[in-house]
């Protein structure tokens, strides 16, 4: 199965609804709401949020859809419900633990249709957000509860958060693909957000993320899935990052043509900036690049990422200064660099097309043969043989790729050698990067109550004077 075959007659295997207009959603759900803030010129802003008790996650939904931006909300699954330890959730919400996420198994239905009734509309879709790699059981409750948008993945949800063997994780999607799709012959419009564009969440270079990224909402697509969105975390330099955007669109207009989708940034996930200037730097240049690349949603981080998970308030801050930085960033598309992220993807998505038209199967192959070989990931799938390192301009390049079959396109030069040192410099490079930025302050204020903000990547946006 080649790319150029299935732009042109779509993907094997694929059951449920039939196709959407391409780059169109159905009138309701959660990429209906993208695009109709896409239509309007606006980025949609989302928190990663989640409260164990009902009142407080109701309180935070409250709180995200009263922000001064168009926002989405979240339900961040707490750790036991992951895992699918679902007694010890409930132990602890008898016990009066306050745990770091909603468990939605351990609440019901009709707990969690009581936190959405009267915030939750057309206007303001929720999201579930897991980290699940076999999340059977809070598909289930959330379509229970009238829910409709998840995300994640089975390589992305399964590879950086367990050790669940890839074949079973991807066996465990297929059938979660399949619930929402038998929901949405009720009327709804499911919506899927692949995580495969935040694989470890730093360090993996770009062309690799595009790929998976790809590759997980194709397989969504394949089950019968309709409307997704494809993810890419903010990396090392704002150049590469727009150019690693841009070549996400290009495969997936490619691959997905008539599928509803759209793109997701999310704000760097490495090692964050320890001061409150350097965190809403960073926050401020991931708007920014939303914006330039075309992007329609992005989800935010908080002053407090460094330290502790935020308050509802940190978090209603976090959304307003980056629907306010992407509305001062000019709109319209720019030229990027041209440096091989989309020759890299396209190699990748190639190789693992051509290993089987079945996407689960061709997948767990990839793995297995090495074809995909996420750096520094440890799960017994991964080969483990790719390597990453950071260059002398700030981007992430290659220093081994294993039997990745990009050799052709990596720059050809002896395999460097990472270090330790190498390697926990590389991880704090962000980090320095923007708690070092200099801070400037004019007289003159664009924004009220806010002051520039010299950003590191060459920018200027404003900040809350605190």
């Amino acid at each position: 199965m080649s790319i150029d075959t299935v732009g042109a007659g779509g993907l094997p295997g694929a059951p449920g609804t039939g196709p959407l207009a391409p780059g169109r959603a159905a009138g309701t759900g959660f990429g209906a709401f993208v695009a109709r803030a896409r239509a309007a010129g606006r980025l949609v802003v989302q928190p990663r949020m989640g409260m164990g008790d009902p009142r407080r996650m109701r309180e935070g939904l409250l709180a995200t859809r009263g922000a001064d931006a168009t926002s989405a909300g979240t339900i961040t699954i707490d750790s036991y419900t992951r895992v699918g330890n679902d007694a010890a959730a409930r132990r602890a919400l008898a016990d009066g633990v306050d745990l770091n996420g909603y468990p939605i198994v351990g609440h019901g239905a009709a707990v969690t249709r009581a936190v959405l009734h009267g915030v939750r509309d057309d206007s303001f879709p929720v999201q579930v957000r897991h980290g699940s790699a076999a999340p059977q059981r809070i598909f289930a409750a959330l379509v229970a509860a009238g829910l409709d948008a998840t995300e994640g993945g089975p390589v992305s949800y399964c590879l950086p958060y367990s050790r669940t063997p890839l074949r079973e994780s991807v066996a465990n999607w297929v059938q979660c693909c399949e619930l929402l799709v038998r929901f949405a012959r009720s009327g709804a419009e499911p919506h899927l957000e692949t995580f495969g564009g935040c694989m470890m969440g730093q360090l993996c270079p770009p062309g690799l993320l595009v790929a998976l990224s790809v590759l997980e909402a194709m397989f969504f697509y394949q089950h019968g899935v309709r409307s997704v969105s494809l993810s890419y975390a903010q990396q090392t330099d704002a150049e590469q990052d727009a150019e690693a955007v841009r070549a996400l669109q290009r495969l997936a207009a490619e691959l997905l043509p008539d599928a509803d989708r759209h793109a997701v940034i999310y704000t760097y996930m490495g090692v964050y900036p320890r001061t409150p200037a350097g965190a809403r730097a960073l926050l401020v240049s991931a708007a920014r690049l939303a914006v330039r690349s075309g992007a329609e949603r992005l989800i935010v981080k908080t002053v407090a990422e460094a330290h502790r998970i935020p308050t509802i308030a940190e978090n209603v801050a976090a959304l307003e200064l980056a629907a306010a930085a992407a509305a001062a960033e000019p709109r319209g598309a720019r030229p990027v660099g041209d440096t091989g992220v989309y020759a890299e993807a396209r190699a990748l998505v190639q190789a693992v097309l051509n290993l089987d038209a079945d996407l689960g199967r061709a997948l767990v192959r990839a793995f297995d043969r090495g074809y995909l070989d996420v750096p520094y990931c440890l799960h017994p799938d991964n080969a483990g043989r790719s390597r990453s390192y950071i260059d002398s301009a700030g981007r992430l390049r290659w220093a081994e790729i294993g039997a990745m079959p990009i050799g052709h396109l990596v720059a050809a030069s002896r395999p460097r050698r990472v270090t330790s040192a190498a390697l926990l410099g590389a991880l704090s490079y962000v980090e320095h990067k923007y708690d070092r930025a200099a801070l400037v302050r004019p007289a003159a204020q664009p924004l009220p109550g806010y002051d520039r903000v010299r950003c590191a990547d060459g920018g200027e946006m404003a900040e809350h004077d605190d």
